[in-house]
This record gives structure tokens, C-alpha cells and sequence, in this order.
């Protein structure tokens, strides 16, 4: 959730993010009636409490000719703070909702509006031409005995799919380049759970308004399959204090991802593009909220780096406030040409989280004590930042970039190494 003292003190802040995401103010001023509601009901409560329980004290020392009388009135105010106390929930629970309507204050010079009105920041590579008309993905994937949609959907369904033989092969180089490339800059590897607890789910940030993306396991679980290992990573520091004197907690988690695609149907139906599985390496990090802004610039570089070493023809884009999700003050996406659809199609996202997710679940961190302080400094809320570092969608480019007109790829030279050698990959006879 958002800085309650930045709600209270400087709600035209928050006013101002709303309306740029397309929200309403209105649910800044109800947040704040609802908040005022909450601390007055509860001190109410607090007040009748404390007179109940300094009449409990006053009726033990009674002699015993008062204490009948004093017990039916001690039985009256407990009655009352009952009363109180369930006016308190109400209250609690009634703030609780008009807050999570407030979403992320954003960063200065995100632009305003939706999906498309996102600013290009810079372009990189040159795009591929082609004297031959170019395959698309899926072509090419079947011809090289890489990709089998058919039998994906006898199996599971529509939008899910096998990787196979090199396709396989492909995936998992593409996958421990990136790692490799995380642990160079001192990430910590994990393996995450794909299933969550509601908890979790909901700190992050992802039971808002794209709820139907996700699918839950609800009857005896009642648990969440993840969209990305950014939950579980958020959720894993759940309730701690961390020590950030020696800089930032950084993790890359390798897990497989699913997501509904609810409300995409018709579109990119045709091979691995939006499906309702796949893997990825996502970059985690937790720092101070001083550090975010540039460490979320650290994420982007790093992403470019792998796109670049690649091949592919990409650019940044700062995404549009409206189109950001509920948890994120900036997100950058990366974007690359796929030949065959004459478009640029995203293939990472980074979104710095500020405090947001942080505050819902309770991961601070102790700043630095100022000097000559004799106590130690109160505890704060730490930023939390993610970006994809590999998925299962890079292939798409990787195979539409590097096709060959006989309906082999050459493989990037990066890549390689985690092939045996091979240098290129020939379709099946």
C-alpha cells in the first residue's frame, strides 16, 4: 500500500498519480475519510478499554456490600468495548478496502494515459531485411522439430505447447546465459515455489484489477500458481528486518510461470507468443528507497546487454502510467522486432515497486544511524524492484531474426557454448 503520511499530509500527490494512471481522485478522498474513520474508531475503542480496565481494578478493591452493583456496571462497559471493538474491525476493514484502490504514487516524468502512450527512449540494432520471404516463428519451429503446438493442445489445451529437441535445447541455453549473466553481477540464484499463499499473492500486488489473470487452486489449497517468480521472491522476506548496510539483496529466480491470458483471445493465438506456460528468470531486488532509481536503471542495462549479445533489433520504452499494474511507480519495457509481424513485441519488463510491496509485506530495513545518535535508528520500509533477465518468448526473435532462407537459424555466437558448439539449426528432413 501507499506512505500513509503521504496520503495524509500531501494528498494532491497521490490525486495527481491517480488521475494520471486513469483513476479517480475521488478514491484518494475516500481513502483518506476511510483512514480518519479507522484511527477514530480505534481510538474510541482504545479509550473504553483502558476506562474498563481501570474499573476492573476499582471493583476488585470494593468492599464487598458495593461490588454487586459494581459488577453490573463493569458487565454494561464491557458490553460497550465489545461494541467498540467490532466498530474498530469494521473500520479497519472498510479502510483496508478504499486503500487498496490507491495504487502506487508514481515517479515523476512517467508519462500519463494508457497502453499506448508510452515514450520510446531509444531504439538499438538494426532491423532485420530479409531477400527472401521470412518464416514466422511457429514455421520455423516445426520445420526444425522444435516446437509442437499440435499435440500441446491434445494435451493440456490451446496456448500450451512442447518445446522439444532443440527447441528444448534452446531454452535451456538461453536460460543459464542468463544466469550466468546474474551471478556475474552478484545475484543470488533460486529455484521458487509456483504456488503461493493469498497472502503473498496479494502483497504483490497481483489480486487487484488482474485477478482473472491468475489461476488459484481454491477448494482444499487454496493456493496461487505465480505469473512470475517476482511473487515468491517479494513474499520471501515476508515479516523481516534485512540488513542492507552491505547494499542491496539481489536474486534471480528460475521458475515456470503461468498466467490465464484472460481478455486476450484472438490475439497472438498462433504459437508461443502469449501462452499459459512458460519459464523465466526473473531479477528480484531489495534496496533503500534512496538507491531504487538508479538500481532500476542497473536492471535495464543488464537486460539490454543480454538482447544485444543476442542480436536482436529492440527498444526501451517508459510505459505509460495507466498501463503500469497497481504495484509499480515506473516500469521499463524492452521490446524486439519480430520480422514476420513488422513489429516491435515486448520481451522484458522492469518495474521498480518503491515501498509498495514492502509496506504490504512488512520487509523494512534499519538506515544508518545519523552520527552521534544514541539510539538506533527506527526501521523502514525497503523498495523492491524486478526485471526479466530470459523467457520462454525470446525465442520467437531469437528463431524469426537469425532464420536463413533454406529454413535454418544460426545460433548467436553467445549462445554457443551452452550448445555443444553447434552453430546453427537445421531443419528436420
Amino acid at each position: 500500500m501507499i506512505d500513509l503520511a503521504l496520503l495524509r499530509d500531501q494528498p494532491e500527490i497521490v490525486r495527481r498519480s491517480q488521475a494520471a494512471r486513469g483513476n479517480a481522485e475521488s478514491t484518494v478522498d475516500d481513502a483518506i475519510a476511510a483512514d480518519r474513520s479507522r484511527r477514530e474508531a480505534l481510538t474510541a475503542f482504545e479509550e473504553l478499554r483502558a476506562e474498563q480496565n481501570a474499573f476492573g481494578k476499582q471493583v476488585a478493591k470494593a468492599p464487598k456490600e458495593e461490588k454487586q452493583a459494581l459488577v453490573a456496571q463493569a458487565k454494561e462497559l464491557a458490553e460497550r468495548v465489545k461494541q467498540a471493538q467490532a466498530a474498530s474491525n469494521q473500520a479497519a476493514e472498510a479502510a483496508a478496502s478504499a486503500l487498496a484502490r490507491v495504487e502506487n504514487v508514481i515517479i515523476d516524468g512517467v508519462p500519463a494515459g494508457g497502453e499506448e502512450d508510452f515514450v520510446e527512449l531509444r531504439r538499438v540494432g538494426e532491423t532485420p531485411t530479409f531477400d527472401f520471404e521470412p518464416r514466422d516463428h511457429l514455421e520455423l519451429g516445426e520445420l526444425l522439430g522444435a516446437i509442437d503446438m499440435e499435440r500441446g493442445a491434445k494435451v493440456s489445451g490451446s496456448r500450451f505447447y512442447f518445446l522439444k529437441g532443440v527447441g528444448a535445447r534452446l531454452e535451456i541455453a538461453l536460460m543459464n546465459l542468463a544466469l550466468d549473466k546474474a551471478l556475474q553481477h552478484g545475484f543470488e540464484p533460486m529455484i521458487t515455489p509456483t504456488l503461493v499463499r493469498p497472502e503473498i499473492m496479494q502483497g504483490t500486488g497481483f489480486l487487484g484489477e488482474h485477478a482473472d489473470e491468475v489461476y488459484h487452486l481454491d477448494k482444499d489449497d487454496d493456493l496461487y500458481l505465480v505469473g512470475t517468480s517476482e511473487v515468491a521472491l517479494a513474499g520471501y522476506h515476508k515479516d523481516e528486518i534485512l540488513d542492507l548496510a552491505a547494499g542491496p539483496l539481489r536474486y534471480a529466480g528460475w521458475s515456470t510461470c503461468y498466467r490465464r491470458e484472460a481478455g486476450s483471445y484472438g490475439k497472438d493465438t498462433r504459437g508461443i507468443i502469449r501462452v499459459h506456460q512458460f519459464n523465466k528468470l526473473e531479477m528480484f531486488v531489495y534496496t533503500t528507497p534512496e538507491a531504487a532509481e538508479a538500481e532500476h536503471l542497473r536492471l535495464v542495462a543488464l537486460q539490454e546487454e543480454m538482447l544485444t549479445a543476442l542480436g536482436l533489433s529492440y527498444r526501451v520504452i517508459d510505459v505509460a502510467a495507466g498501463d503500469l499494474g497497481s504495484s509499480a511507480a515506473r516500469k521499463y519495457d524492452i521490446e524486439a522486432w519480430v520480422p514476420t509481424q513488422g513489429a516491435f513485441r515486448e520481451l522484458t519488463s522492469t518495474s521498480n515497486c518503491t515501498t509498495f510491496q514492502a509496506r504490504r509485506l512488512d520487509v523494512r530495513h534499519r538506515p544508518a544511524a545519523e552520527p552521534g545518535a544514541t539510539e538506533a535508528s527506527k526501521t523502514e520500509p525497503v523498495a523492491t524492484l524486478n526485471g526479466t533477465l530470459a523467457t520462454t518468448r525470446w525465442i520467437v526473435a531469437i528463431l524469426e531474426t537469425h532464420q536463413q532462407e533454406d529454413g535454418s537459424v544460426l545460433i548467436p555466437e553467445v549462445l554457443r557454448p551452452y550448445l555443444g558448439g553447434l552453430e546453427k539449426l537445421e531443419p528436420k528432413a
